[in-house]
C-alpha cells in the first residue's frame, strides 16, 4: 500500500478515520507525547549518578539508522493488518495509548515475574486484571496476564486437571480452538469433542448424553469460536454443572469483551452474562482489548487455586512479602510492558457498558450484520445465520461441495487483487448438509468457504469497499 495517496486512509465519501497517512506510523502529536512522558520517567531517576549507556556494536547514529530503515523495509512485506480493507485473520490494531505506554515501559524493560523485577508494572497488572475480573462480574478472583490465549488456557486446564484428577475427561465443542486437544495431550488429560448445532454452538443435548456416562471432569465453553464467532450456551451449561458436578471453563479469548456490548443479540448476551458463573475464564486483550501481541489473561473465580502454584524461589522473591505474580503463574519471565499498556488503555477507555470502548465493539457487530445482510440478499451467495459477534462466513452459491470450494478460492484471490483481504475457512460436511441442504456434498468431508473478521470499528465505514472485494469473484453472475 506504500504507493497509495493520503486519501486511502479515509472511508469512501467520508471524513478521515484515524491517521492521515495510508500506512501505519506514529503521528507527530503521539511522538511529542511519548517524548514528554519519557522525560517525566527519566526525572523519576534523576538522583542516580550520571552514566553513559554502552550497548554493544557500532555507536554511530548512522549505523543505527541504516539498520532501522532496513528493518522498516522488511516489515512492508506484510498484509495491511492495520487497515479497514484487511478483514482476514483476528488482527486488530493496538490503540495508540497502548503502543505509547508499551514503548515507554520498554525504557525500563520490567519483568513481571517478581516484584523485584517489575514493581510498578506488577501493581499495574493487578489493577488491570482486576478490571477484567470486574467486567466478568467477579468481586474476587485470582488471575494474571499471559503471553496469549494458548498459555492462558493451558493454566486453566492445568488447574482443572489438578482438581479433577488425571482420569477426568475434558470436553469441548467440535468447533472449539484446536489447542484444547493439544494442551490436554501436553497435560496428560483425556479429551473429547461434543458436536455443535447448526449455528456452530456446543450441542447441549449431545453434551447431556455424554455427561450421563460419567467420568467428565471439565467442560470448556467457547465464547466466540475462531471459525464462526459462535457463542456456546454458557448459561445452560451452568445449570448442567449443578447436576453433573463438572468444572466449567470459559474460553472467551475472542468474545469475552462483548459482555460490555449492547449490540449483540439477546441470546448471545445471555450467555456472555453467564461468564460470572464459570469457574475459570480466559480473555485475550490482544484481540478485542486493543493490545499489542502478546497479551492474554487467565482468571479463576476461586482464589484458593493459588495453592496449586505454590513454590519457593529464594533468589527471586526476597524483597517483598506481597504476593509476586510469578507465584500464581506457570510462566516465569513475562513482559511488564504488556501490563503497562493494558493498564493505560483501561484508564483511557474504562471497561464499562455504554462507554467509548463498548461503542467500538458495537460498531464491529453492526458491520458484520450489515455485510451478512448484503450477502443474504444477494442470490450469488450462500449464508449462515446472522453473526452473533463480528465474524461472517459465507460461500458462493454453487450446487456441489467441490464447486463451492473452488469458487471460494477464486473469490478470495479476486478480493485480494482489489486490495480487500479476507480469509478462507472450512465447514464440515455434516454442517453443510444441515445449513444448505440443497448442496450436493457427495464424498467431501469439508467445504471451503469465505470468512471476514470485522474487528475494526472503521469496517462499518468501509463496507462499500469491502463489498466490492467480496463480489469481485462472482461479478459475472446474476444477482
Amino acid at each position: 500500500m506504500s504507493g497509495e495517496d493520503a486519501s486511502a486512509s479515509q472511508p469512501p465519501g467520508g471524513a478521515a478515520s484515524g491517521s492521515s497517512t495510508p500506512g501505519p506510523g506514529w503521528t507527530a502529536p503521539e511522538l511529542d507525547v511519548l517524548a514528554a512522558a519519557a522525560r517525566r520517567l527519566g526525572a523519576g531517576f534523576e538522583d542516580l549518578p550520571a552514566w553513559r549507556p554502552s550497548p554493544p556494536g557500532p555507536a554511530s547514529p548512522g549505523a543505527l539508522e541504516a539498520v532501522l530503515m532496513e528493518t522498516a523495509s522488511r516489515l512492508t512485506d506484510n498484509y495491511p493488518y492495520f487497515h479497514p480493507l484487511y478483514a482476514g485473520q483476528m488482527l486488530k490494531p493496538p490503540h495508540p495509548v497502548a503502543r505509547l505506554a508499551y514503548a515507554l515501559a520498554m525504557l525500563i524493560n520490567p519483568n513481571n515475574h517478581a516484584l523485584d523485577g517489575g514493581r510498578a508494572s506488577s501493581f499495574m497488572e493487578r489493577e488491570a486484571v482486576a478490571g477484567l475480573a470486574a467486567m466478568i462480574g467477579w468481586p474476587t478472583h485470582l488471575g494474571h496476564l499471559t503471553g496469549g490465549g494458548t498459555l492462558a488456557n493451558l493454566e486453566a486446564l492445568w488447574v482443572a486437571g489438578r482438581l479433577g484428577g488425571p482420569e477426568g475427561v475434558v470436553l469441548a465443542s467440535a468447533d472449539a480452538h484446536y489447542t484444547h486437544g493439544r494442551l490436554c495431550g501436553v497435560l496428560g488429560l483425556p479429551f473429547e469433542t461434543v458436536p455443535v448445532d447448526p449455528r456452530g454452538r456446543l450441542d447441549v443435548a449431545a453434551l447431556e448424553r455424554r455427561l450421563a456416562r460419567g467420568d467428565v471432569a471439565t467442560v470448556v465453553a467457547t465464547l466466540g469460536t475462531t471459525g464462526r464467532g459462535a457463542v456456546d450456551p454458557l448459561a445452560d451449561l451452568t445449570a448442567l454443572r449443578d447436576r453433573h458436578r463438572f468444572r466449567l471453563h470459559a474460553d472467551a479469548a475472542y468474545g469475552g469483551y462483548f459482555r460490555l456490548a449492547g449490540g449483540v443479540g439477546a441470546e448471545a448476551a445471555r450467555h456472555l452474562a453467564a461468564l460470572a458463573g464459570a469457574d475459570s475464564v480466559v480473555v485475550d486483550p490482544h484481540k478485542h482489548g486493543l493490545q499489542p501481541y502478546g497479551c492474554g489473561a487467565v482468571l479463576f473465580r476461586d482464589p484458593s487455586v493459588a495453592a496449586f502454584y505454590r513454590h519457593d524461589s529464594p533468589y527471586t522473591y526476597f524483597t517483598d512479602a506481597d504476593l509476586h505474580l510469578g507465584e500464581i503463574s506457570l510462566e516465569c519471565s513475562r513482559a511488564g510492558a504488556a501490563a503497562v499498556a493494558l493498564w493505560a488503555t483501561q484508564r483511557l477507555l474504562p471497561l464499562e457498558r455504554g462507554g467509548d470502548f463498548a461503542a467500538g465493539l458495537d460498531r464491529c457487530v453492526a458491520a458484520a450484520r450489515a455485510l451478512h445482510g448484503r450477502l443474504a440478499a444477494d442470490g450469488r451467495f450462500l449464508t449462515l445465520d446472522a453473526p452473533e459477534l463480528d465474524i461472517v462466513v459465507w460461500a458462493p452459491a454453487e450446487d456441489a461441495a467441490e464447486a463451492i470450494s473452488a469458487a471460494s478460492r477464486r473469490c478470495f484471490e479476486a478480493a485480494a487483487e482489489r486490495g480487500v483481504h479476507l480469509a478462507l475457512t472450512r465447514l464440515r460436511a455434516e454442517t453443510v448438509r444441515r445449513v444448505w441442504p440443497q448442496v450436493d456434498v457427495g464424498a467431501a468431508e469439508e467445504v471451503t468457504c469465505l470468512r471476514a473478521c470485522l474487528m475494526k470499528p472503521e469496517h462499518l465505514d468501509w463496507l462499500d469497499e469491502l463489498w466490492a472485494g467480496v463480489v469481485a469473484g462472482v461479478a459475472g453472475r446474476a444477482s
